[in-house]
């Protein structure tokens, strides 16, 4: 990081052949197709060499440092994306007879899953990016290991801890409410 803050042509080389496979992967699992994916791979790597003057390697590994950034793209990305309409979903008559949900279950839905979003943030933090990256980025257990420097066993405890805290929490809310 510290050639690429410096601008150094070899150095920008060296952290895209060693980083794109795993960005571009994140970037696809995101996103909705290929385009879209290398597209942010593009961005993400400029963010990359715009901030590599504040990467300290003595508070993160690189690997880290690359998939945070990513990671923070991607969230960025799709926040304003969501915030759009998608003209291609407007089209009630692409929807096939009889498909389409009601208002109620859609507003059902979303507050659900705004409230497990809710949930995941107040579990603690190996266990909130295990689960972010297990199951909303779709990395598998070991890549998670490798993202974080941390034995898989050690990642794979703190996902069944973090899915026993939710699943608890659920049947709490459930029988209070």
């Amino acid at each position: 990081m510290q050639r690429v803050a410096a601008g150094e042509e070899a150095g920008i080389e060296e952290l895209y052949d060693r980083f794109s496979p795993l960005v571009f992967k994140a970037s696809r699992q995101v996103l909705s197709s290929n385009a879209e994916a290398e597209d942010a791979v593009q961005e993400i790597y400029l963010r990359l060499w715009q901030t590599a003057d504040r990467y300290d390697p003595r508070r993160a590994k690189l690997v880290t440092w690359v998939m945070l950034l990513t990671r923070r793209h991607l969230i960025d990305r799709l926040r304003r994306k969501s915030s759009r309409p998608d003209p291609n979903h407007l089209d009630e008559s692409a929807a096939p007879a009889g498909a389409e949900p009601t208002s109620d279950s859609v507003l059902a839905r979303s507050e659900s899953l705004e409230s497990l979003r809710e949930r995941i943030k107040e579990l603690p933090e190996l266990q909130r990016t295990v689960i972010e990256r297990a199951y909303l980025q779709g990395f598998t257990l070991r890549e998670v290991a490798v993202q974080l420097d941390a034995p898989l066993g050690t990642v794979k405890s703190a996902l069944s801890r973090g899915l026993n805290r939710l699943r608890d929490r659920v049947r709490s809310d459930s029988s209070t409410g």
